[in-house]
């Protein structure tokens, strides 16, 4: 494989880590909010994302600055990709979701 197809295939995987951990945020965002336990959602996904998302740095890493500099980009970039996707589309902020009982 040429090392032109690896740093291409370097940066699409950190696409799809980017997809899998910004994605896996925005679900457990939505889900932790209507929770009865949402410190268990927020803390459980923070480390589920966060086990996935780091061997996947360090297997295409493999000892390649350059390989890891474009997996980071691609991860950044999904980042854009995901908060586009999950905009809202009636026009409201995300930020003003509906009160829950628990806040103080």
């Amino acid at each position: 494989m040429t090392e032109t197809l690896r740093l291409l295939l370097a940066w699409v995987e950190g696409g799809l880590l980017g997809a899998i951990f910004f994605g896996g945020l925005w679900w457990t965002v939505r889900k932790g909010v209507s929770s009865k336990r949402p410190a268990l959602w927020f803390s459980g996904s923070l480390l589920l994302r966060t086990s996935i998302v780091l061997p996947g740095f360090y297997f295409v890493f493999d000892d390649h600055w350059l390989r890891l500099l474009l997996c980071i980009l691609g991860f950044f970039m999904s980042n854009l990709i995901v908060m586009r996707l999950t905009r809202s589309t009636d026009g409201s902020q995300a930020g003003s979701a509906r009160e829950v009982s628990h806040a103080p």
